[in-house]
């Protein structure tokens, strides 16, 4: 199985080469993407993934560049809204005439820019995207990196059944990832045995949850799972659920509560909270220590998951422009569709839709304001804290 290359290969090789830098006379490979760096929804991820597509191009660039060129980024702030960022790519594509593109941040602007990028037949390695559907309307020339959102609730789930727990509750914003991660929850409920006692979805725009979880907490659920695509939102319906006095045994809060800000918030309010995950910065993929650490140097704060994917669908691009000779989007294609390699987040393989199958998901528990794997057993870095104390029994308020 290959193995991209990892920024501290990629350094030492420079070094131990001798290896120069590319001339000011060769023309960099320019390299399109619009991120989210302002807007409601998105801007703490957005710019997560803008570090990570920064540094993967320092890195591809002290290894010499990639074909003998540099790797120059053209980054678009799109506001966290689809419709400009289809607007960027089509100026990225048309009017900028980028060698290439890369992927947005999210499944909704990724789905809205993808018919751009279909229209001109310039293929798009998507890194921060991963709900299926995005996948399941023809598209050619886009690839996925990260497993389904569909599947994040599998790790709490199979806990919860190996716990004996009995029922799970289901809060969800009517979007397009809340409501994949919710169709994946049950399906899963039903192979884990569990009963689905109460689903809610609420409206974007909704600021109070407290009439929503008070209907939730009468039906006593065992676990609750949240998906909203808002971080404002997990932080306000967690903090709602101590004010209402509503416990369950786990709590598990999606996709965000994930991100370091989540807990930044809440405070010891996250404790206890499980997600699901594409990555976490302790895990044995290849690079991935020295990714950690050159990622802390560059921008004086540990990466989140969304810096790694950007980080590893930048690789995905060096390695498939080098092994095509190319970066023309029928012989990325073809090697993309073939490649089998590792990552810092671990497998990648796609099927030939660009439909990801090698990457598996994962599960944290923030832990003394850590995060820590508790799921699978095979990556686990620490057990889960089961079951979730009730908020009177928490030793230390926030």
């Amino acid at each position: 199985m290959n193995k991209i290359s990892t920024c501290g290969m990629i350094l030492g090789l420079f070094g131990a080469l001798g290896l120069s830098w590319p001339s000011s006379a060769e023309q960099p490979i320019r390299v399109g993407a619009s991120m989210s760096i302002t807007g409601k929804s998105y801007s703490v991820q957005g710019g997560y993934g803008r570090e990570g597509y920064l540094l993967c191009q320092k890195h591809a660039n002290a290894q010499g560049g990639v074909l003998g060129r540099p790797i120059e980024f053209v980054i678009y702030d799109d506001a966290s809204d689809e419709r400009t960022a289809t607007q960027l790519y089509e100026k990225l594509i048309a009017e900028d005439k980028v060698d290439a593109v890369l992927g947005p941040y999210g499944s909704a602007i990724t789905d809205a820019v993808a018919d751009v990028t279909e229209k001109h037949h310039k293929l798009m390695i998507a890194p921060n995207a991963a709900t299926s559907s995005i996948w399941e309307k023809g598209r050619r020339y886009l690839i996925m990196v990260v497993s389904p959102t569909e599947g994040m609730s599998a790790g709490v789930l199979d806990l919860a059944a190996h716990g004996r727990l009995k029922t799970l509750a289901v809060m969800n914003q009517d979007a397009l990832v809340p409501n994949a991660v919710t169709k994946g929850a049950r399906e899963l409920t039903k192979r884990k045995n569990l009963e689905l006692v109460v689903s809610e979805t609420y409206p974007n725009g909704t600021g109070d949850f407290s009439g929503i979880l008070t209907k939730v907490k009468a039906a006593k659920p065992d676990v609750l799972l949240v998906a909203y695509i808002r971080l404002d939102d997990l932080v306000a319906v967690t903090r709602q659920m101590k004010e209402l006095d509503f416990n369950v045994r786990m709590l598990s809060s999606l996709p965000y509560g994930l991100l370091p800000e989540y807990y930044q918030r809440l405070g010891k309010d996250a404790e206890f909270v499980y997600s699901g995950s594409f990555w976490e910065a302790g895990l044995p993929n290849p690079g991935n220590q020295e990714f950690v650490k050159a990622y802390e140097r560059e921008f004086n704060r540990a990466p989140a998951v969304q810096s790694a994917n950007a980080y590893a669908g930048c690789q995905l691009f060096a390695e498939a422009v080098r092994q095509a000779g190319s970066t023309d989007s029928e012989k990325l294609r073809e090697v993309l569709l073939a490649l089998k390699t590792k990552t810092v987040l671990g497998d990648f393989a796609v099927d030939e839709r660009g439909f990801q199958i090698g990457h598996k998901a994962i599960t944290i528990q923030w832990q003394d304001g850590k995060q820590v794997v508790v799921w699978p057993d095979e990556l686990a870095s620490g057990k889960p804290r089961f079951p979730t104390p009730s908020w009177s029994e928490r030793l230390t308020p926030n």
